[in-house]
């Protein structure tokens, strides 16, 4: 939503995922909100910490989701519900290449069908957004490695 916490910590989890297999130069991943509350920051300083924690940077500036979005990437993501119907209805006035689904879709070791939102929870909120999106975001570089 805002882009500065369940976002920005899939942009990492991937990134490093796709870093890892050796995919850099083939598959690009950017993260960004249906709102631009935070546009310019960086993401939350909890969710930091927990990726930090984990091994992961996340180096990303919040930013909202732009028209061109839909023709500059293959795949849009939506963390939960709510931001799935924003996307949708963008996608109707700005049609383009890109495929909306839910980042739970790639899930195969956790049954959520949303990613909770952490920001107005305690610390471990962050841990299960971080144990869900690893599982989410290799689930997703497999598919993508299949294509």
């Amino acid at each position: 939503m805002g882009n500065i916490c369940r976002s920005p910590a899939a942009e990492g989890i991937f990134k490093q995922l796709v870093e890892e297999a050796g995919l850099s130069g083939r598959i690009t991943c950017d993260s960004a909100g249906t709102i631009g509350y935070h546009a310019g920051d960086r993401a939350d300083s909890r969710m930091r910490a927990a990726a930090s924690s984990r091994g992961y940077s996340l180096d990303s500036l919040s930013r909202r989701v732009r028209p061109a979005d839909f023709d500059e990437f293959d795949h849009i993501i939506a963390m939960d519900r709510e931001n799935m119907d924003v996307l949708q209805q963008l996608a109707g006035i700005h049609p383009g290449k890109a495929r909306l689904s839910m980042m739970c879709d790639y899930a195969t070791r956790h049954r959520e069908s949303e990613v909770p939102d952490p920001y107005y929870g305690g610390g471990r909120g962050f841990d299960r957004v971080l144990d869900i999106l690893e599982d989410a975001c290799a689930g997703l570089l497999d598919k993508l490695s299949a294509q």
